[in-house]
């Protein structure tokens, strides 16, 4: 029983680990690009030509991370 209840404890602890990083994963790239983006734009004096893109481009790097996150995790568990 105890081994069962351990097994849980460490599938637990790396969703956690998984959602945590997940959050940054995604959050840095979006801020980072959104800002720059809405920075160029603001610059060049073109509307949300940048921003979109930018946002384009940290929708892109988020999956990746995502992906690669989850691919680690699951050769850590099985």
């Amino acid at each position: 029983m105890e081994k069962k209840e351990e097994g849980i404890r460490q599938a637990l602890m790396l969703a956690v680990q998984l959602v945590w990083d997940m959050g940054w994963i995604i959050a840095i790239p979006a801020v980072a690009f959104g800002f720059g983006g809405a920075y160029v734009d603001r610059t060049l004096g073109t509307s949300p030509v940048f921003i979109l893109l930018g946002l384009a481009l940290a929708l892109v790097l988020s999956f990746l991370g995502v992906k690669r996150k989850l691919k680690e995790i699951l050769e850590k568990r099985f």
